[in-house]
């Protein structure tokens, strides 16, 4: 017997969410997630945040080495402290990992290679550091990678740091790693816009989805 899949698993939404407040977010992707069934469409959520710190459910709070006027919030995610602000591109993964024949892992290096790829178009050489998950330029960070898997399904995702004010990160060991430098499109020469960044990685992770597709 042959069974009829109730959405079209090649199906992705993307929705453009603009510039937001980060916990209002977050919980929208929790309910999202909690209450998602086979009928949930496959989501993926470009955004701004306000400036916050944000900080994963095992962290150390003493990854925050100065006091500071930004808000912190400890997350359902996993990893050490990171900053979110404008001028930095998030985009959120709320996908059924079962109905795509994804892992966590392979989330994640769908990721870094959707990121590694745009940077190429951008003639900014970027690559991977097998011990921290990111994508990194000349050993700096420039797109910080964290998700949560739940019920088949996951949500949270990556940050891409395109045009942004970088001086909070000097009050964070980034990730936790104290001798962590962190870099962003404009000083690399890359497009300053975000929302032609946010057109185009989108491309780029849409076809690292129809990959993986064909490759299951």
């Amino acid at each position: 017997m042959n069974l009829i899949s109730p959405v079209d698993t090649q199906i992705i939404e993307f929705q453009d969410l603009g510039l937001r407040d980060y916990e209002p977010v977050w919980r929208s992707m929790q309910e999202y997630t909690a209450n998602r069934d086979n009928y949930s469409l496959d989501m993926i959520w470009c955004l701004e945040h306000e400036p916050v710190y944000t900080i994963g459910y095992n962290g150390d709070k003493s990854h925050l080495r100065k006091n500071v006027s930004i808000p912190l919030i400890r997350v359902d995610r996993g990893g050490q402290i990171t900053y979110h602000g404008p001028g930095q591109l998030i985009i959120y993964f709320l996908i059924d990992l079962k109905r795509r024949n994804c892992g966590i892992k392979s989330l994640v290096n769908l990721m870094e290679n959707a990121i590694i790829k745009l940077l190429e178009s951008y003639d900014v050489n970027a690559h991977r550091i097998d011990t921290a998950p990111g994508v990194y330029v000349d050993q700096k960070k420039i797109a910080a990678l964290g998700v949560r898997a739940k019920k088949f399904g996951c949500y949270h995702g990556l940050s891409l740091n395109v045009n942004m004010d970088l001086k909070p990160f000097d009050a964070i060991n980034p990730c936790g790693y104290k001798d962590l430098t962190v870099t962003q499109l404009k000083d690399l020469g890359g497009p300053e816009d975000l929302n032609r960044v946010s057109k185009d990685l989108s491309q780029f992770i849409l076809n690292e989805f129809t990959q993986l597709a064909k490759e299951t």
